[in-house]
């Protein structure tokens, strides 16, 4: 699994930070002089991420042009599922072909456990109940790869109530693992760790904040 170095994370939360200050300076400015420079710190803040996460610099303005407004951290919603035999219930993502709980960025209008309902449903086949909250983590404190976002996780615990098929175009398999024999992760979504813990605070009743 690639770790981030301490040095990485650091400079990735300063990328980020620099990136929210400008966000919001342009949003309130009235001042052509002050948005200049607001303007200029974007730009280097765009930068240093695109180094930091190995990607294009153009492709890093174009993710983060429709951001307008106060900055804040992005919310993943995710649902962990599992069945009788204490197996999770894991989807393949199609974009990288490694797996993942079902889940996916909050959209505006539901609230995060109806998010969750939907993506189980649209990733799995599966639907469900869910049953309480699991985990709010702080992705930056994890061992994920280097992102771009500021993001925080909230993972819901489901109970399925029927079966059917994957209706989305983001997953192209779904099964059920051993915490102990999971297949390759995808991990800028989910850690092996994460996972564990999870099915521990569902035997547990606890929840996690992180």
């Amino acid at each position: 699994m690639h770790t981030p170095s301490e040095l990485t994370k650091q400079r990735l939360t300063q990328a980020r930070r620099l990136l929210a200050i400008a966000q919001t300076g342009l949003h309130y400015t009235e001042g052509a002089f002050d948005r200049e420079r607001y303007q200029e710190l974007l730009g280097i803040a765009q930068a240093q991420l695109a180094e930091l996460a190995d990607i294009d610099a153009a492709e890093v303005a174009q993710l983060f042009a429709p951001e307008q407004g106060y900055a804040n951290p992005k919310v993943d919603v995710r649902c962990a599922v599992f069945n009788d035999a204490g197996q999770v219930l894991l989807v393949r993502e199609a974009a990288d072909g490694r797996w993942s709980l079902p889940g996916g960025w909050a959209d505006i209008g539901t609230s995060p456990a109806e998010n969750a309902l939907r993506e189980v449903r649209e990733e799995s086949g599966y639907t469900v109940t869910i049953d309480r909250l699991l985990a709010i983590w702080d992705m930056p404190k994890h061992e994920h790869p280097p992102s771009l976002f500021h993001t925080w996780k909230l993972v819901f615990l489901g109970n399925i109530v029927a079966s059917g098929d994957i209706s989305g175009v983001e997953t192209d398999a779904v099964g059920f693992f051993s915490i102990d024999a999971l297949p390759p992760l995808s991990l800028g979504r989910i850690l092996p760790e994460q996972i564990r813990k999870l099915a521990e605070l569902r035997l547990g009743g606890g929840m996690e904040f992180d």
